[in-house]
Order: C-alpha cells, then sequence, then structure tokens
C-alpha cells in the first residue's frame, strides 16, 4: 500500500488508538445505559477525580495564571478542578445528545429573535461559538431557528472517538463538515448560495492572525470574518452555559458590527477582534466551562 496514500494514513491512525478506542467505547455504552443525570454526574466525578493529576492540568494552570494574575494559587486549582467536572458531564451526555431538545427542561433559550433575523433575510449568515459548557447542545442551532446549516468541526485526533460522536449526533439537523480544506470548500458553495453555517472559533490556528485574547496575542483563525465581509453575511454569537448538573441555557446575541473600510486586513482583524473580546468575557463570567487545556497562545 502506498504509504503517501490517504487510505495508508487512514489505516494508520486507526490502528495507532486501539486501546484509546476501546476505553472509550466501554465508557460511551456504559453512559448510554445510565439516566442522563446519573451519567452525567458520573462523568463529572470520574474527571474531576483523575484530571487534576494528568499531565494536562500544567498546561490549563499556566493558562489560567496568565489570564488571572490576580486570582490565588487555590482560586487557580478550583477552577481546574471545575474545569474537569465540567469535561466529565460532557462526556457523560455525550450519548444522551438526542434528549437535550432545544426549549425543553433542559435547554432554556435566549435571545432567539437575534437568531431568527438571519433566516430569512435573503443573506447568507455565520453563527460562531467555543468550547464553553457542553459545546455538544450548541450543535442544536438549526433546530432552534427550523433552519438548513453547515456546522464545521475538528474532528478528534482518535478516529474511534470520532465515530462516537457522530453516532451522537446523528439526530442533530444539518450537516456536519470536518475543518480542513475540504470542508471548507464546502463553507464557501453553502456561503455562495445563500445559506447559514456555525462555527467554533476559540483553536489556536498556527497560521492564523495575532489577535488579542486576555492580553496576550492568540493566532486566530480569520475565516469567520473573511466570509462575512465577502458574502456580507451576519455574524450572530451562540453561547451555551451550564447552569445546574444537565441543564443549559443557549444565548442568541445580536451581531457583530461588520464594517468594510476598503482595508481588508484592517477589516478583518477588527471582526475577529470583537469575536475573541466577546468570547474572552464568557470565559472570565465562567472560567471552569471553558476547556483551558488547549495550546492557545504562543508559548
Amino acid at each position: 500500500m502506498d504509504k503517501n496514500s490517504d487510505l495508508y494514513r487512514m489505516r494508520q491512525k486507526y490502528l495507532s488508538h486501539p486501546l484509546q478506542g476501546l476505553g472509550a467505547y466501554l465508557l460511551y455504552w456504559m453512559f448510554a445505559i445510565m439516566p442522563i443525570d446519573m451519567a452525567s454526574g458520573f462523568g463529572g466525578w470520574l474527571l474531576r477525580t483523575i484530571g487534576p493529576k494528568l499531565g494536562q492540568s500544567k498546561k490549563a494552570r499556566n493558562n489560567l495564571v496568565k489570564a488571572f494574575p490576580e486570582k490565588s494559587p487555590a482560586e487557580i486549582d478550583q477552577i481546574i478542578v471545575d474545569m474537569w467536572d465540567n469535561l466529565g458531564r460532557s462526556a457523560g451526555e455525550i450519548p444522551h445528545l438526542h434528549k437535550l431538545r432545544p426549549g425543553g427542561p433542559r435547554i432554556e433559550i435566549v435571545g432567539v429573535e437575534n437568531g431568527l433575523a438571519l433566516k430569512d433575510d435573503g443573506k447568507p449568515g455565520l453563527f460562531f461559538t467555543g468550547h464553553i459548557g457542553n459545546w455538544e447542545v450548541t450543535m442544536c442551532i438549526a433546530t432552534v431557528l427550523d433552519m438548513e446549516m453547515m456546522s464545521v468541526y475538528r474532528a478528534p485526533d482518535n478516529p474511534w472517538v470520532d465515530n462516537l460522536f457522530m453516532r451522537a449526533r446523528k439526530t442533530f439537523r444539518g450537516e456536519l463538515v470536518q475543518k480542513g480544506p475540504s470542508g471548507a470548500r464546502k463553507l464557501t458553495r453553502c456561503l455562495k448560495d445563500g445559506g447559514h453555517a456555525c462555527m467554533l472559533v476559540d483553536q489556536k490556528m498556527s497560521d492564523g492572525i495575532a489577535v488579542p485574547f486576555f492580553g496576550r496575542d492568540a493566532m486566530t483563525a480569520p475565516a469567520l470574518a473573511q466570509f462575512a465581509l465577502k458574502y456580507d453575511a451576519p455574524i450572530v454569537p451562540v453561547r451555551s452555559e451550564r447552569i445546574n448538573g444537565a441543564h443549559f441555557r443557549m444565548t442568541f446575541y445580536p451581531p457583530v458590527p461588520v464594517t468594510k473600510t476598503g482595508d481588508r486586513h484592517a477589516d478583518v482583524a477588527k471582526i475577529m477582534t470583537d469575536v475573541n473580546a466577546m468570547m474572552e468575557s464568557w470565559i472570565r463570567e465562567r472560567p471552569a466551562q471553558w476547556l483551558w487545556v488547549h495550546r492557545r497562545w504562543p508559548n
């Protein structure tokens, strides 16, 4: 088999993660047979017990100390424990995503009029969110607004885990596309045809642009702003918060200002600065609900 072929690389990727994949499958089905509140609670307990001992916590602590220099070591440690609790709960809730219905007893919807304003305006539209709360809950935006939508996601490195996520997401409305060249082409066609899309914008992109985030430059993907400017597409921020256990609030905010000055680079930088500022405000309000183990800033 050609070692440069996509098939070979995919095969090697699958073979390199068999034990992790088996563990993920066992946990998934264990969570699946539990009631959702039990799965959420057990997942939270499991990761808040194990997580602080993992090497990833050192990365989270370094990020938190730089983002919140005013906080004491004890406060930082508590945020780390609570972060793992949120991640564990989110993992336990994955097999139960089909039970999380917007507007039902578990997902409160706020500001829906801001999202609906994009539905019949005759233009393409963009929504953005981040890895906050259980960000999988945000995948139901299309259901909330009763519109077709393309959602861009980054596939986990472990393909076995990716398969589990795709299984859990099968009840979501709209098309899921992986981040990358192929996904970018699909997203371009979608917006060119007047469609709508949702993007996660809080991960590091090495070849992105430097934009302030918690007082430091962070390499940020400019695609959201570039698409908004090219297709005259409004940008609506959407935030998912964990309120209590497996209960959430989804908030649609007023659109981010999109202004064309004739200086495209400056316009992109301004939009993404506003986007990062909004993300930062959400994280400052509920710091334990963000994924601090990202390598968000340069070393």
